[in-house]
């Protein structure tokens, strides 16, 4: 009886908790939909927003201005990140090591308020005396680096550290060279574990309001910016449309991504089934 009572409050629980996190994203998409700008009664299904959409520049400027800069620092991040984990997995002992760790470390827990205060005195001091940069997209990309590289270091790092070593030894025994074996062995054992830095680094970058705000210049301002002024302004359904296009395309890729990531699971569970029989 009580486990029984406990496996349906456990149930309960969790339903619960799933309803408060994704309602409010089901009301906006319904209402997204809705053919008057209420935002408490819907009157009828309507794409006029969807149509406003389109026609709004800001939104469509910071969408693309947006999706650059999130591709860009992803890729940065994904990088950087994985150099830093290589360092802090492969070599424990090196002059500095704990300062490096703490600096790489300290984004995952400082404000980002700070980080975009600090950033932003940086760049003007920078500013005043080489005249460059211009705060704008660069700046937004350097501010979303910092942080992205951070959390891409965690996740190859964790996948650094139950990597086998055995297998690079085994292809330089036969050969190999460094560089090879990490192209050849290292590199597609932790690929998963880059693309998955590289997609939470865009996705931290694509939703940044605070760095964003700090570090952009006139005229230079992504989706999240303009959101954001839109909803200080009063309701405003474009968002609502805007936001349900986000949403169709985040649960689409993190879908195709699902569907990899469980495609290279049984691809390896074969191949260590078949080494295992030979």
């Amino acid at each position: 009886m009580q486990r029984f009572i406990t496996r349906h409050v456990s149930t309960l629980w969790l339903t619960a908790l799933f309803l408060f996190l994704y309602l409010p994203l089901l009301f906006m998409v319904v209402f997204s939909f809705n053919s008057t700008r209420q935002d408490a009664v819907f009157t009828g299904v309507s794409l006029r927003w969807y149509e406003a959409l389109g026609r709004d520049t800001k939104i469509v400027e910071g969408f693309w201005l947006s999706l650059q800069i999130a591709g860009v620092t992803g890729v940065l991040s994904a990088i950087l990140g994985t150099f830093a984990a290589f360092v802090l997995v492969r070599y424990h002992r090196f002059p500095g090591r704990a300062m490096f760790s703490g600096m790489v470390n300290a984004p995952l827990v400082m404000p980002e308020v700070v980080i975009g205060l600090s950033l932003l005195l940086l760049m003007v001091g920078v500013q005043q005396a080489l005249g460059w940069p211009e705060r704008g997209l660069l700046t937004i990309v350097l501010g979303h680096t910092l942080l992205g590289m951070a959390y891409a270091m965690v996740v190859v790092q964790s996948r650094l550290r139950e990597f086998d070593r055995a297998l690079e030894e085994a292809a330089m025994d036969l050969g190999a060279r460094p560089v090879q074996v990490f192209f050849l062995v290292t590199l597609p054992q932790i690929a998963q574990a880059i693309v998955a830095a590289f997609l939470l680094s865009f996705t931290l970058s694509f939703d940044d309001v605070v760095i964003s705000e700090f570090l952009s210049g006139p005229g230079v301002n992504t989706l999240p910016q303009v959101i954001f002024g839109y909803a200080r302004r009063g309701i405003n359904p474009t968002i609502y449309a805007a936001a349900t296009l986000l949403i169709a395309a985040v649960s689409f890729g993190v879908l195709f991504y699902s569907l990899w990531a469980a495609r290279n699971a049984r691809r390896r569970a074969q191949d260590a089934q078949w080494a295992a029989r030979t």
